[in-house]
């Protein structure tokens, strides 16, 4: 049993795409692209919820493992991917934290609910004169 398992062992490792393939240099950055995946799709949920600590650490570890994905021999450009990828969305969750936090961005959000707030009262209001005018007329007919 061992003599088989070896020699499917060497029978992987001889043909270099399955030995990249069965290596860590690809199952290690395929696993972590869960983080840049989730970074990237929370650029479309609310800004109030971004930590801004947290995208702070995940800028700082995305850019370390980038330099450190291209400092290991041999280079892998794929754990580079997955950390350019989590580097951009981090840099653009910690712009929408800055602008939603310090530059007017919650202002601007409470600004827009109160006026689209205020048109549906504005809306509601004439739907209620006019249905109290057609009321109306079917009284007096």
């Amino acid at each position: 049993m061992a003599a088989a398992i070896s020699a499917l062992n060497a029978k992987i490792r001889s043909q270099p795409v399955l030995n990249y393939v069965f290596s860590t240099h690809f199952w290690g950055p395929v696993s972590n692209f869960g983080i840049p995946i989730a970074a990237v799709m929370d650029t479309k949920k609310d800004p109030d919820i971004i930590s801004g600590k947290m995208t702070a650490a995940l800028t700082l570890y995305s850019g370390t493992f980038m330099r450190y994905s291209m400092a290991v021999t041999p280079k892998n450009y794929l754990l580079f991917a997955c950390h350019f990828v989590n580097f951009g969305a981090q840099v653009t969750q910690g712009y929408r934290y800055i602008q939603y936090w310090h530059y007017g961005g919650k202002e601007a959000k409470a600004q827009g609910i109160l006026n689209s707030t205020k048109k549906e009262a504005v809306d509601l209001a004439a739907d209620g004169k006019e249905m109290l005018s057609s009321a109306k007329d079917k009284v007096t007919k």
